[in-house]
């Protein structure tokens, strides 16, 4: 059975702009769309019916749009992320988004948005309210984060090459580099600093080396390479007013206060301005 693109609604101005967004994607990858929405049994009994409704009356927007797409809609019983793990876990791409007020509220303050991003087995898309169609033309290129070696980023390299090829849109893959911690403060690190050529060649080796077999497998798609020192998210987000979409890969990892998705992804998904994957470790 073919997986869905998975998008989660709950009527909000940004749950509709993620459920559009959702639907082209679905379009672009030949792939059926499924609109879910989480709702508790202990709820109020009139609250599924409502939903259901509700449900219905967006999937009809979309198929008006898209008369060739599948679209299925699901009440999914259950809290929001409980729910939305498991329907994200049924499909091949979870859509989101960035502020809901129902089954998605708190994206970018953190709660039950993070824990999604960070135990879905699935890449998290998150849209803002202000997404239009017009924003993935006028040469709009995708952008992906790269760190480490080819078994690091395997995953997240793999979506966004997918991406813009489904896109036919450039591809600008970056990758951040900064001096070795020893030499942040040595009586040298300023001479290291001007003849830092030396270690930007060796990140620029690497990177070559980790899209070898990625650009012979998407020969179609324009790749632009760029190295540049700094932390990576803020080398991400200096280029992000180009962006259709931004991919970052996810760092998931607990702690005393939940779960955690990684300084990158986290520093991404609050400031670009454009929609956000979030891909996880393959």
């Amino acid at each position: 059975m073919t997986r869905p693109i998975t998008v989660g609604a709950d009527g909000t101005a940004e749950s509709l702009a993620a459920v559009h967004w959702a639907a082209r994607e679905a379009v672009r990858r030949d792939l059926p769309l499924r609109i879910v929405h989480a709702w508790e049994k202990s709820d109020r009994e009139d609250g599924a019916v409502d939903a259901r409704e509700a449900l219905t009356r967006i999937a009809g927007e979309v198929t008006a749009r898209h008369p060739d797409l599948t679209v299925t809609t699901d009440l999914i019983d259950g809290g929001p992320v409980e729910a939305l793990i498991a329907a994200a876990a049924e499909g091949t791409t979870l859509v989101l988004g960035s502020r809901g007020q129902g089954a998605i509220v708190g994206f970018l303050l953190g709660s039950v948005g993070q824990q999604v991003i960070a135990e879905s087995t699935r890449p998290v898309v998150l849209v803002r309210a202000g997404d239009q169609p017009e924003s993935e033309a006028g040469g709009r290129e995708v952008v992906v984060g790269q760190q480490g070696g080819p078994d690091d980023s395997a995953a997240t390299l793999g979506y966004a090459f997918e991406a813009a090829a489904a896109r036919g849109a450039a591809l600008r893959v970056v990758r951040a580099w900064a001096l070795p911690t020893v030499f942040t403060y040595s009586p040298a690190s300023l001479a290291l600093a001007d003849e830092a050529g030396g270690l930007e060649q060796y990140e620029r080796k690497a990177l070559a080396e980790v899209l070898q077999p990625w650009l012979e497998r998407f020969p179609d798609v324009q790749v632009t390479q760029q190295i540049e020192m700094g932390s990576a998210g803020e080398v991400l987000l200096s280029v992000a007013a180009r962006a259709q979409l931004m991919v970052v890969g996810r760092r998931a990892h607990r702690s005393a206060v939940g779960s955690r998705i990684g300084s990158v992804a986290h520093a991404v998904v609050h400031h670009a301005p454009s929609p956000v994957a979030v891909v996880p470790p393959a």
